[in-house]
């Protein structure tokens, strides 16, 4: 037995970074346990969800498309709608998407090359448990790598997101062409968050930032706190 909250990280064909979300939770105080994308049931005591960074399915068709109808996405949606908060990083992001989880769609860089850099994004709202060891205004330094990464949506969706409070990452540099330089959007409920930028490559200063532990920081405390709420 732990007092660690346990975190699922789906693992899909072709993700690349869930060992590495695994390592940097553990580092955070969780207890990772990887669930592969054939399951359809989470582990027993999962009180958060993670879905990697990586190239799920190898990318055909779209980004995440695949993976959104691989059979352990009905547990997350169960889980999501229960509640518990769920995290897309990165593939994880676009997978929300497809999976309608999330608002928006992730299309190609505008300049139509991967992007891998250091980024700088700034926090638009700390409503959602995911941001709140951040504050409003806080510039955060978080590797991107990706070359689907400029999210989109219609006006309208936009400038509603934007009035709720959901945008809650935004760009400090224009990196790759994302609508208002959305970095990260979170659901209305605010338990399902995704951001293109890999918090999981940020968790230790010798690596040039720790900015990302804020945010799995962040995401441990809500899956301590989910465990609580009776079932």
């Amino acid at each position: 037995m732990t007092d660690r909250p346990r975190i699922a990280v789906v693992v899909f064909p072709g993700s690349n970074d869930d060992h590495d979300a695994a390592w940097a939770l553990g580092a955070m105080g969780a207890e990772p346990a990887l669930v592969w994308h054939q399951q359809t049931e989470l582990p027993a005591g999962t009180g958060a969800v993670v879905l990697p960074g990586g190239f799920s399915y190898g990318d055909y068709l779209r980004a995440g498309a695949i993976a959104s109808l691989a059979p352990v996405m009905e547990a997350v949606r169960t889980f999501a709608a229960n509640g518990g908060p769920v995290l897309g990083i990165c593939n994880g992001f676009q997978t929300l998407c497809e999976a309608r989880l999330l608002p928006g769609i992730l299309r190609p860089n505008r300049q139509l090359e991967f992007v891998c850099a250091d980024a700088s994004v700034r926090v638009e709202s700390v409503d959602a448990p995911f941001m709140r060891r951040c504050t409003v205004g806080q510039e955060l330094v978080i590797p991107v790598k990706h070359g689907e990464g400029a999210w989109y949506a219609d006006e309208g969706t936009f400038v509603q997101l934007a009035a709720r409070g959901r945008i809650v990452l935004r760009y400090a540099d224009d990196v790759n062409g994302a609508l208002g330089g959305v970095a990260g959007v979170v659901n209305d409920a605010g338990n399902v968050m995704g951001l293109m930028p890999h918090p999981e490559h940020a968790v230790d200063p010798l690596l040039g930032s720790a900015d990302g532990g804020l945010l799995l920081a962040a995401l441990v405390d809500a899956a301590a706190e989910h465990l609580l709420v009776p079932a």
